[in-house]
């Protein structure tokens, strides 16, 4: 049975990012023509043997740049914009990235004649979160939706898998640290959601009709407290660590203080992100809705926490 994709192109904005990876392994999979627009061409070489030659074809673009974006999505099919960050820096801010870059590439692929338009946005989105990264993930919604009405709107909670930067994090600090910190209690719940789910719901939300349109939360079977999250990080690891409660209050100054740093490792807007559950809305259509079972963490985040482990896999005693 032919592939739905078989010779059609797509455009992915962010493609060589975390979850980026996964969506063009299946597209090329699939059979398309992938276009990776990112802002690094060379560091996205690692793409390409994921394709037929030149099936894959990464090339540099500035999202905040229109006329590179509408180079970008001339004569595609599909666009998908992953592009995101998690913490500002430089020129990278929140408004620039995800709010007004995804007006951009909307705006030109609704000029190039796109059939398809997935955004990958995240839960909790919202003009009147106190978070700038919500804010900035809420006005790119509505500036997607304003170009193109028929964009499909994802909404991740944390995502998990090999190349995470949520139980790597941890896993990393409990090996060095002889305590983690339990921010307000550990009482924030999170939903924490597959990488290869989050690419095969865009898959699907390129390939439905029913996805047009529409916005879909996903998360995965798991809904874990902070606490919960460093419990099994250090369970999983090994590790016996102090769990110290620290309020919110306390860690700003020191986040505003750490944020000139390139990878600090909190802000103080993820720490108002902490203020809010993480978790998919009663009555969103979310996974099960697009045909995914989701994929519990157990399934996947052993197989590589075990790389924290004293020994790793050969490990014989996990209570260090």
């Amino acid at each position: 049975m032919a592939s739905s994709f078989q010779g059609r192109s797509v455009t992915v904005f962010g493609g060589s990012g975390f979850i980026g990876r996964y969506v063009i392994k299946r597209l090329a999979n699939e059979g398309a023509r992938v276009r990776v627009a990112v802002r690094d061409a060379e560091k996205a070489k690692f793409l390409k043997p994921m394709g037929a030659v030149g099936q894959v074809a990464p090339f540099a673009v500035n999202v905040t740049n229109e006329r590179l974006v509408r180079q970008a999505v001339d004569g595609t099919d599909d666009v998908v914009n992953l592009v995101g960050i998690l913490a500002e820096g430089g020129s990278q801010s929140f408004d620039r990235i995800q709010a007004e870059a995804p007006g951009i590439i909307a705006e030109a692929a609704k000029a190039a004649g796109v059939e398809r338009f997935v955004q990958m946005s995240a839960i909790g989105a919202s003009a009147d979160s106190d978070s700038k990264y919500a804010q900035s993930k809420a006005k790119g919604e509505a500036a997607v939706k304003a170009a193109m009405p028929n964009a499909t709107i994802l909404r991740p909670s944390v995502v998990f898998g090999p190349e995470d930067d949520f139980f790597n994090r941890f896993a990393a600090m409990a090996r060095l640290a002889p305590a983690l910190p339990l921010i307000d209690g550990g009482n924030t719940k999170f939903q924490p959601v597959y990488v290869g789910d989050v690419a095969d719901a865009v898959m699907a939300a390129l390939s439905s009709e029913d996805a047009a349109g529409k916005t879909y939360e996903l998360g995965g079977p798991n809904v874990m407290s902070f606490k919960e999250v460093l419990e099994y990080v250090m369970a999983e690891t090994g590790r016996k660590r102090l769990l110290l409660p620290i309020p919110s209050a306390l860690l700003r100054p020191i986040a505003g203080l750490m944020e000139c740093i390139p990878g600090a490792p909190i802000t103080r807007d993820q720490l108002t992100l902490l203020e809010s559950d993480n978790v998919v809305s009663d009555g969103a259509e979310g996974l099960d809705a697009l045909g995914i079972k989701p994929t519990g963490i157990a399934a996947v985040a052993p197989t590589y926490l075990v790389r924290f482990r004293d020994g790793g896999q050969f490990a014989r005693n996990v209570g260090a």
